[in-house]
């Protein structure tokens, strides 16, 4: 069953929250990817929270939705929506990337309840999801697949594969959502290999395409709402985002792709979340 629907104000402090975990988890290992968890958070927050019914009652159960994390470097991003979800006690975050906890600095299906595939070689998570929207397809299964995936991945050969595959197949249930911030480690996107346009090369490989901002909660349900009609294409929502968004000194700057914030830096930052508006 779907979940009850989220108000934006609530919405809001769940990504306030979000974000502030983040950074977090991310100070105290002095290691790990802000910038591209920051980016997609109003993403996560809708799926998890308005759109899909994964809760820690159904996760055993094949009778739910499930959710790929192609950009695995972002799993900062997907434990601390699992912590606002249930599966993850706020203060175990603090473990990320710490010998013998379950938050590795990739997301492992096999270490962490709620990671519904490990990810973190590029191009191999949309792949997977590609597998799992088929078998749900032959199986007669009526859920559905989500993914997260990035421009830079996008680079990747691999995720073209999987494009055409999911063409093919016709796999409508199938949802991915490419958060489209520009950069990637080495600088902007379009400098280090250019993957745009990329809403014309799904197209042109048979995908159903709407790009949104990633950002506004309202474009994020009406291309959402868009998708429930089902007309035999895999659908590609992109997402144009800001890497570091909410953090004034991390925002647009490549340099923090997967550069850990310093105790003061994580104390302004704390700070700036603090004094964000939840209207």
């Amino acid at each position: 069953m779907k979940n009850e629907v989220v108000e934006i104000k609530k919405l809001n402090k769940y990504a306030v929250n979000i974000r502030k975990n983040i950074l977090k988890m991310i100070a105290k290992a002095s290691s790990g990817h802000p910038g591209g968890s920051l980016s997609a958070v109003e993403i996560g927050t809708w799926l998890y929270f308005n759109e899909m019914d994964i809760t820690a009652k159904n996760v055993e159960s094949n009778q739910r939705d499930r959710f790929v994390l192609s950009k695995g470097h972002a799993s900062p991003l997907l434990y601390a929506i699992l912590s606002e979800k249930g599966f993850i006690k706020e203060e175990d975050l603090l473990g990320f990337r710490m010998i013998n906890s379950s938050l590795q600095g990739h997301p492992s299906m096999k270490h962490q309840i709620g990671v519904d595939m490990s990810t973190g070689s590029l191009g191999q998570g949309i792949s997977a999801a590609v597998g799992m929207a088929l078998a749900n397809k032959l199986d007669q299964n009526p859920y559905r697949v989500f993914v997260l995936m990035g421009d830079g991945e996008s680079e990747e050969g691999q995720v073209w594969e999987a494009a055409m595959a999911a063409a093919h197949y016709k796999l409508d249930n199938l949802i991915v959502f490419l958060d489209s911030n520009g950069l990637q480690i080495d600088g902007k996107c379009v400098d280090v290999m250019n993957p745009y346009p990329l809403d014309e090369k799904f197209k042109s490989f048979g995908w159903n395409v709407m790009d949104i901002d990633g950002h506004d909660y309202k474009e994020i349900e009406k291309a959402l709402n868009s998708v429930k009609e089902k007309n035999g294409k895999p659908n590609m929502i992109i997402a144009k985002t800001i890497k570091g968004k909410g953090i004034s000194f991390m925002e647009n700057d490549a340099a923090w792709h997967g550069t850990a914030p310093n105790q003061e830096q994580l104390a302004q930052a704390l700070l700036e979340l603090e004094e964000a508006s939840y209207e």
